[in-house]
């Protein structure tokens, strides 16, 4: 399993609660992908959300968010670690 960085944009504004149900979303329907979201981080001014997963693929990490209501920008593979 691969560590994944995703990053959204465009969610100015968000708030803690807004960002601890998207990522309660994600928990509730991470395993039908063998997905593992470790943590969320927000920047409301910027409107930039990343999450920390580990995951079989980018493409299962999209299409966990995406069926939570919230499609990744990016994704990003994390092979190193220090």
């Amino acid at each position: 399993m691969t560590k994944f960085m995703d990053i959204h944009h465009g969610m100015e504004g968000i708030t803690a609660d807004q960002l601890a149900q998207a990522h309660q979303a994600d928990l509730a329907i991470e395993q039908d992908e063998n997905v593992h979201f470790e943590a969320a981080w927000a920047d409301p001014e910027s409107g930039t959300v990343y999450c920390l997963s580990e995951a079989p693929s980018a493409e299962a990490v999209r299409r966990i968010h995406e069926r939570a209501g919230h499609r990744p920008d990016e994704v990003h593979p994390v092979p190193l670690q220090v």
